[in-house]
C-alpha cells in the first residue's frame, strides 16, 4: 500500500495541511499511521475518507454532521458517491444551458443575434429561487414573504447586465475578504469593516434602501445559517463563513442605526 505524508496529501487534494491536522484532532479524519518521528501517513482508505468529506463539504454540510453521516454504520459510500454525481450531473446541464444563455446574450450586445425575451432567463433555476424563498420563509417566519416580493418588485427592471455587475461586484467584496482572513487581519478591524461596509452598500442597491443594524446583523445570520451561502463562503476559504458574519457584526455596530 502507498501511504502519502500529510504534505504530499495537501498537494493532491487542495485541503491545508493545517486543516488535515485539524480533521485529525478533531477524529473527523486519522492517518492510517503516524510515524516514530511523529508524521502522519495517509493510505487508500484515507484518501477515499477525505474526497467524502469534500464532497460533502461542497454540499454545504459542518464537519460536526460530515462526521456523524461518515461514522453512521448505515453509511453507503457506493450510493453516496451516486447521489453525488447525478447531483453534478444536473448542474452541469444547467451551467451549460446557461453557458449558452449568456453566450446569446453577449452576441445580441454586439449586435451579432437577436434574443427572445423568455430566452434570457434559460439556465436559472426557478426550482431553487423556490428553495430559497421557502427555507426563508420557514426560518424567518411568513412576514418574510413582503420582503421577497418588495426585492423581485425592485429587481423587475434590472437587464442582464444589471445582474452581472452585481455579481462582479460581490464577487469581488468575497475575495477582497477571504484576503483579509488569509493575512489574519481580526474581524473587526477596520479593513475588514471597510469590507463589510462595501457588501452593505451592495445590499442597500440590491433593497433600494440601506440595512439598519438589526437588518445587516440578521443577514450575517442568514449567510451562516444557510447552507448554499456556507458552501459559498467555505469554498473561498475555510472559516470564511464566520469571519464574514463577524466583520458584518462589527461593521453594523460601529456605523449603523
Amino acid at each position: 500500500m502507498t501511504f502519502h505524508t500529510v504534505s504530499e496529501t495537501s498537494r493532491m487534494s487542495g485541503v491545508s495541511v493545517r486543516a488535515l491536522h485539524h480533521y485529525d484532532d478533531i477524529g473527523l479524519l486519522k492517518p492510517d499511521h503516524v510515524g516514530e518521528n511523529g508524521y502522519r501517513y495517509y493510505g487508500r482508505q484515507a484518501l477515499l475518507r477525505l474526497q467524502q468529506i469534500l464532497l460533502h463539504r461542497e454540499m454545504g454540510l459542518s464537519l460536526s454532521a460530515i462526521g456523524r453521516i461518515l461514522d453512521d454504520p448505515a453509511y453507503d459510500p457506493g450510493s453516496t458517491l451516486q447521489a453525488h454525481r447525478d447531483h453534478l450531473a444536473g448542474e452541469a446541464r444547467r451551467y451549460q444551458v446557461l453557458l449558452e444563455t449568456v453566450d446569446r446574450t453577449l452576441a445580441q450586445l454586439k449586435g451579432d443575434a437577436e434574443v427572445k425575451d423568455k430566452d434570457l432567463y434559460r439556465g436559472f433555476d426557478s426550482k431553487k429561487q423556490v428553495q430559497h424563498e421557502a427555507w426563508l420563509e420557514t426560518r424567518y417566519g411568513e412576514g418574510v414573504k413582503a420582503e421577497i416580493e418588495g426585492s423581485k418588485a425592485r429587481m423587475k427592471d434590472w437587464r442582464p447586465s444589471d445582474y452581472d455587475a452585481a455579481r462582479t461586484e460581490v464577487d469581488q467584496i468575497e475575495a477582497d475578504m477571504a484576503v483579509a482572513l488569509a493575512q489574519g487581519l481580526p474581524a473587526d478591524s477596520e479593513a475588514s469593516r471597510a469590507i463589510a461596509g462595501r457588501l452593505h452598500a451592495w445590499v442597500a442597491r440590491a433593497w433600494k434602501r440601506p440595512p439598519n443594524r438589526e437588518a445587516f446583523i440578521g443577514l450575517a445570520g442568514l449567510y451562516a445559517d444557510h447552507p448554499e451561502f456556507r458552501a459559498r463562503y467555505e469554498g473561498r476559504a475555510e472559516g470564511l463563513t464566520e469571519y464574514l458574519g463577524l466583520a458584518m457584526m462589527a461593521f453594523a455596530e460601529t456605523s449603523l442605526t
